[in-house]
């Protein structure tokens, strides 16, 4: 298909200040979660880390490359302390190859013609909105996540602890 031929996609921020046009794009992001400990910047280039309004209203971060402004990285919460959600696009193909989806989440946005039944057929949760994670993630996950959980929440008190100290 040439681009004589093409009509691009037209889009827009949430807030319509930026409008654009595309010619390529996807329905949906696929996010990998990584915990932090697990993860570290390679190249001497450091993403360009940005605060991004969530549909919830909550602030979150998003890493950029800084020479095309790619996504390479979110972090939900803001803090980057326990986990990142890695833009699963930008994984090179072998790593694409060592992973699949436990979960399709707020689901009530997708296009109409993203047909999720296999999924549910394979017992991987289909879910409208935010989930439970406890209802969502194998136990596996879970048990790894309260393990984050207990740590930050240990860092966070020896941090407060210091504070004090120093007053």
């Amino acid at each position: 298909m040439t681009s004589e031929t093409f009509t691009p996609l037209k889009g827009h921020c949430a807030c319509e200040a930026v409008k654009y046009e595309r010619e390529t794009g996807a329905a949906f992001a696929l996010n990998a979660i990584v915990e932090t400990s697990n993860f570290r910047i390679i190249s001497s280039k450091q993403p360009l880390r940005t605060d991004i309004v969530q549909p919830s209203g909550e602030i979150g971060m998003m890493a950029r490359c800084p020479v095309c402004y790619t996504g390479l990285f979110r972090d939900y919460d803001g803090d980057g302390t326990i986990m990142i959600y890695v833009k699963a696009g930008t994984l090179d193909d072998e790593s694409k190859k060592s992973i699949q989806p436990t979960g399709h989440i707020f689901t009530s946005t997708k296009l109409d013609w993203v047909d999720l039944t296999s999924e549910r057929e394979r017992g991987i949760p289909v879910v409208q909105g935010h989930y439970k994670r406890r209802e969502v993630w194998s136990d596996e996950t879970n048990a790894r996540y309260d393990i984050l959980l207990q740590k930050d929440a240990a860092a966070k008190k020896a941090k407060a602890a210091r504070k004090e100290s120093e007053a």
